[in-house]
């Protein structure tokens, strides 16, 4: 019989990755020899836009999800979830000492 291991969000050590830079790491590549600007223009955005979230710098929208789900084909709930993902653990590194003040309500 098989143990299940819960991991609690404070024994992760590891970010998430950011969206954008998951897309300009892993999904970019695989379009072929397309430009920023070619991918900016196919999702109706500006380059620096689509550059700003590739970099990380900007959060992927719901809008900007919606466009990158429909470009690869895979709808905007990944994007979303990716993005969540990441603001949450960025929020609990960042409030940490907060946090551990805040008791837990049973």
């Amino acid at each position: 019989m098989s143990e299940e291991y819960f991991v609690k969000p404070e024994d992760i050590t590891r970010p998430p990755v950011h969206p954008g830079v998951f897309f300009a790491e892993e999904i970019l590549p695989a379009l072929g020899r397309r430009t920023i600007g070619e991918i900016a223009t196919l999702l109706g955005v500006s380059r620096q836009t689509l550059h700003r979230v590739m970099a990380g710098e900007t959060a992927v929208s719901p809008d900007m999800a919606v466009r990158l789900g429909k470009l690869c084909g895979n709808g905007p709930g990944l994007w979303l979830r990716m993005q969540a993902a990441y603001d949450g653990w960025q929020a609990s590194k960042r409030l940490k000492r907060e946090i551990a003040k805040i008791p837990v309500l049973r």
